[in-house]
């Protein structure tokens, strides 16, 4: 079994992590640049090592400088939670060269669905669904407009090799084809090095759903349900919930076996997610892309499952089998998450940096705050903006939201902006409230969305609250690392 595990990600989850080690007996390492010495991932492992400053690529993306820490530090394995080196495979290759065991997927794999091409043409022979389009290596523009063409416009041009709305051109009509392919391209080779990309029928309204799916090498292939991630700003997800509302008990039935079909005919091991695009006027499902990893969104699986998925990805990777059945795998109750962002949408949506003088943390039961950062921490633009996720249970989806709403009035993080009064618009929809969600409703109702001025009354009660805080900070100024005291309990991470 596995002892000793070097985390090589940090923030939120890194606690995660952590916390799923404690319970399980194994040791942790974690590692820190310069100015996050005191940040809780810092403080919180068994040992921690300072990798020092710079660019990524000296610190968290630095994998000589990760397996040299996890051998002086006698770690058996590491876990690289989500983004950084989760889903390279160079550097899963080089973690089992020298003698480690990598958290995750296999390098093959990793390739596997890491080429969006590469990926739809190996699974074509699979009853697979896929989105009407082209995927070939063919990429004269003049055979992709005929391509195109065939396909029929709306359309989508989207890098292979890409993510996070990066190489993606909506067409609406072949005019306007050749200049958003070549748009399209130049992006796709700037952030990727490679201007390979796809041509995909455009649905109306579409939603994104996903399936979490776990492998293990003892022929046992499961799913744990689907996650709606409809409501994206910019291709980002920002609010997640399980169940998919409004989805029948016969097309979650499918694309859920959809899901577990394909993990099992590629022998997968691991935790991944299988993404797909949702088609509520005609009921009908698309194959988009399957992520090699554990997702930011994976604890709202958790709530309604009552799985460990952290725990469950370390015993296969120890090589053991998924202490569960499918059947032993059921939905229970709503879960919603939100996640907190260092920006201002009010202004553009412009990044906040600067210090947290103070964390609010919500009082509700079944309500979870998953953060990184503490009173006194530096939030800088050295990383991505993300200050936490906010995650309620309840009975069914309505006391789910009214619960993750009243959580975020409780919620703060003073001395940074953030995407809190945002993210309450959005959920005070009736619109949300109903269920009728779409990839682009930010998008849709950014006029209701919009900042609206503050009454009064609501301005007054905001200075008081700010100046109570402030005085609490400064009578707990020794009390800084609270939210972090109790790693015990999971649902407190």
């Amino acid at each position: 079994m596995i002892k000793k595990i070097l985390i090589a990600n940090r923030g939120e989850i890194a606690l995660r992590i952590i916390s799923t080690c404690r319970e399980m007996g194994i040791k942790t390492v974690t590692i820190f640049t310069d100015i996050e010495k005191e940040y809780p991932h810092a403080l919180h492992g068994d040992e921690s090592f300072n990798i020092g400053s710079g660019p990524l690529s000296d610190t968290y993306l630095n994998q000589a400088k990760l397996i040299e820490i996890a051998k002086k530090s006698n770690a058996d394995a590491i876990h690289p939670g989500y983004g950084f080196l989760s889903e390279n495979a160079t550097f899963a290759r080089l973690v089992e060269k020298e003698g480690l065991i990598f958290i995750g997927p296999t390098p093959e794999h990793m390739e596997l669905m890491g080429d969006k091409i590469g990926c739809k043409q190996a699974l074509e022979k699979m009853d697979i669904p896929f989105v009407p389009g082209y995927h070939g290596d063919n990429q004269e523009p003049l055979h992709l407009l005929a391509k195109a063409k065939e396909i029929g416009f709306p359309l989508i041009v989207k890098a292979s090799a890409g993510g996070g709305g990066k190489g993606m051109r909506l067409v609406l009509k072949e005019e306007e084809f050749i200049s958003s392919l070549e748009s399209a391209k130049r992006e796709a080779l700037n952030a990727f090095g490679n201007d390979l990309v796809l041509i995909e029928k455009y649905i109306l309204k579409p939603r994104h759903i996903e399936v979490q799916v776990m492998g293990d090498t003892h022929g046992n292939y499961l799913h744990f349900y689907e996650r709606d991630c409809s409501i994206q700003r910019r291709h980002q997800k920002i609010i997640e919930e399980t169940p998919a509302p409004h989805l029948s008990d016969k097309i979650r039935d499918e694309i859920t076996k959809s899901a577990a079909s394909l993990i099992k005919e590629i022998k997968y091991r691991g935790a991944g997610t299988v993404e797909y695009l949702y088609s509520p006027e005609d009921e009908s499902f698309y194959f988009l892309e399957m992520n090699t990893r554990l997702q930011v969104e994976h604890p709202i699986t958790e709530m309604v499952t009552n799985c460990d998925l952290v725990r469950i990805q370390i015993l296969v990777a120890a090589g053991k089998k998924i202490p569960l059945k499918q059947s032993d795998i059921k939905q229970t109750g709503h879960s919603i998450e939100v996640r907190l962002y260092a920006e201002d949408p009010d202004n553009e949506f412009l990044p906040s940096i600067g210090k947290v003088l103070h964390v609010g943390i919500p009082t509700l039961k079944n309500v979870r705050l998953d953060t990184g950062y503490v009173a006194g921490n530096e939030v800088t633009i050295n990383f991505d903006p993300m200050l936490a996720k906010l995650i309620s249970w309840g009975e069914n989806r309505d006391m789910a939201r009214k619960k993750i709403i009243h959580s975020l009035d409780e919620v703060s993080f003073l001395g940074i902006k953030t995407n809190r009064e945002y993210l309450k618009r959005i959920l005070t929809t009736p619109e949300f409230g109903e269920g009728k969600i779409f990839t682009n409703f930010v998008e849709e109702f950014k006029d209701l969305l919009g900042p609206r001025e503050l009454s009064n009354e609501e301005l007054a009660l905001s200075l008081a609250a700010q100046y109570l805080s402030k005085k609490t900070v400064q009578a707990n100024s020794e009390d800084v690392a609270g939210p972090w005291d109790n790693l015990t309990e999971f649902r407190n991470i």
